[in-house]
């Protein structure tokens, strides 16, 4: 739906919430409940028996949703100082054992394929921790045996990604694989997110309210989405699933250094911004280019302390001067004890929110 977004509606509050039929707004505002509520789930579901279980390898399984962003960036976070291989994979692998921790997540009870999963992990003797919903093939095949975290506030399809984030950070916590272990149980992480809900809230206005100043941004455009490092990247590829999800709008993810090998799509942002007359109007049924694919709109997406511009001249040798660059340093400041996780979970929420704006008010364009 990279169609012509109606920007008036995101300054109407009330329109948006009554155009929000599904809750999708509210569901996603309580990203930082879902850490919180994650948490208690994984307590109760014991993980803290697996303090002190060193695995022989930790397996994160892929699944439709936000599973795949989910491993990418917890991968991103342990980085290269893990002390096991961290394996993914869309089903359990064959070699898996007694001495392997396998963790999965998913919204559709009723995943075959992940059934059997478990069902092969479980009886092969793996350690499972298995977040998804208590009924239905997947739970039941756990048998009692996986560690079911099961999520306690209701989303509608396309969100979860906090909740999936919470329980596999709590599965390397206590594992004792990431250092230093989150602060303060993830009790910052869920701050931060509810700080970003409040930035994003129907009633603030495009310019003070980022996730709207994103959807205005990326409206009639092709989203290219480039993480300029590895946690960045994977709130890229989440990024994409949300716009897909919620706005129907076809998006490109990519870290940086791949992005950069891609001679069309550098030459195509290089164009993007000089093709676009200060005068066009994009209801003027004579446009030749009316029915053009959407011209790309680029946003560098960063999680560390240096600025995109400046990876980019480094690792590129250049800059991109017409991108939107999304670093939250203001929001999480330089030297804050896990800056990296805590912008990355800001920087996946924003994009998700921006996608449901983009999603309201492109409908409502279309008539819809």
């Amino acid at each position: 739906m990279n169609g012509v977004l109606d920007d008036t509606l995101l300054a109407d509050p009330g329109e948006l919430m009554a155009r929000d039929t599904t809750g999708v707004l509210r569901a996603a505002a309580t990203a930082g409940a879902q850490v919180r509520s994650a948490v208690h789930a994984c307590d109760e579901a014991g993980l803290a028996r697996l303090r002190g279980h060193r695995p022989r390898a930790l397996v994160l399984l892929r699944r439709p949703g936000v599973s795949g962003a989910v491993a990418d960036l917890v991968t991103a976070l342990l980085g290269d100082r893990c002390p096991v291989p961290v394996v993914h994979a869309a089903v359990v692998p064959g070699w898996v054992g007694p001495l392997d921790v396998v963790v999965a997540h998913t919204s559709d009870p009723a995943d075959a394929e992940l059934a059997e999963s478990i069902a092969i992990a479980v009886r092969r003797g793996a350690e499972v921790i298995l977040s998804a919903p208590d009924a239905g093939p997947v739970a039941q095949a756990g048998a009692g045996r996986a560690r079911l975290v099961e999520p306690r506030i209701p989303l509608p399809e396309g969100l979860g990604f906090a909740q999936a984030l919470a329980v596999v950070l709590v599965t390397v916590t206590e594992l004792e694989l990431i250092t230093p272990a989150p602060a303060a149980g993830l009790e910052a992480l869920a701050d931060a997110l509810d700080a970003e809900a409040e930035r994003n809230q129907p009633g603030h206005e495009p310019f003070v309210n980022p996730a709207k100043s994103l959807a205005l941004r990326l409206a009639e455009r092709t989203p290219l989405l480039w993480g300029v490092d590895p946690a960045a990247a994977a709130v890229a590829r989440q990024g994409v699933t949300a716009l897909a999800a919620h706005a129907g709008v076809v998006a490109h993810a990519a870290d940086l250094g791949q992005a950069g090998t891609l001679a069309g799509l550098r030459v195509a942002v290089d164009l993007a911004e000089r093709s676009a007359g200060v005068f066009h109007d994009p209801f003027d049924d004579t446009d030749p280019d009316r029915d053009a694919a959407p011209a790309p709109r680029l946003v560098l997406l960063g999680t560390g302390e240096e600025d995109p511009q400046a990876v980019s001249r480094r690792t590129l040798g250049r800059e991109w001067p017409n991108a939107d660059v999304a670093h939250p340093v203001e929001e999480v400041p330089r030297g804050t004890r896990d800056a990296v996780l805590l912008r990355a979970a800001v920087l996946a929420l924003r994009v998700d929110i921006a996608a449901v704006y983009l999603g309201l008010a492109g409908r409502a364009a279309l008539g819809t």
